[in-house]
């Protein structure tokens, strides 16, 4: 069964539990949950969507980042989530494995919590017919002692292992080191 509005309302309550310094960042989720119900789960739902990426941590610090091939940016592994995704954890670890070839098996979910809720701004893609739109970006955080990785050349052009210090977006930046200690 797809993401239903109901999991990602109850992350979202948990998280907000975690962290309630981060209701007004995330007002705009939690308004998109209440008007899009069902279909938050839906690339095609253009006043925002779900999406999910995982922060993968090595035992020496060092997390993974993808350079995106459209995007040309370094990110964490992630993406839309898909109608065989039965929970936002589970989206994160199949878009690690479809982007890093880093099988399920080798890496370990750190809690069933995200790490950081991220809310941003899509650009319009009028050449897939998409207007410009938020993606609510629920960062799983994982261990693995995995050093090779296989990249889906199709969305990916490289890979890093990237000391957490190396992470830009905050509070993502200080939660994986916090994680690392």
């Amino acid at each position: 069964m797809p993401i239903t509005a109901q999991h990602v309302r109850e992350t979202v309550d948990a998280y907000l539990a975690e962290h309630p310094d981060e209701k007004d960042s995330l007002s705009a989720l939690v308004e998109t949950i209440d008007q899009a119900g069902d279909m938050i789960a839906s690339r095609k739902e253009f006043r925002g969507h779900v999406t999910a990426g995982a922060a993968l941590l090595r035992p020496d610090g060092r997390v993974l980042t993808i350079e995106h091939r459209t995007l040309r940016k370094w990110l964490l592994p992630g993406g839309h989530v898909e109608d065989s995704d039965t929970t936002l954890v589970d989206a994160a670890l199949r878009e690690l494995h479809e982007e890093a070839g880093i099988a399920p098996e080798r890496v370990e979910p750190d809690s069933g919590l995200p790490l950081h809720i991220d809310v941003h701004s899509i650009p319009a893609n009028p050449g897939k017919g998409e207007p410009q739109h938020l993606h609510f970006d629920f960062r799983y955080l994982f261990r693995t002692t995995v050093d090779l990785v296989e990249l889906q050349e199709e969305e990916v052009t490289a890979y890093s292992w990237q000391f957490a210090d190396a992470l830009s977006a905050e509070p993502l930046r200080s939660r994986v080191m916090d994680a690392t200690r």
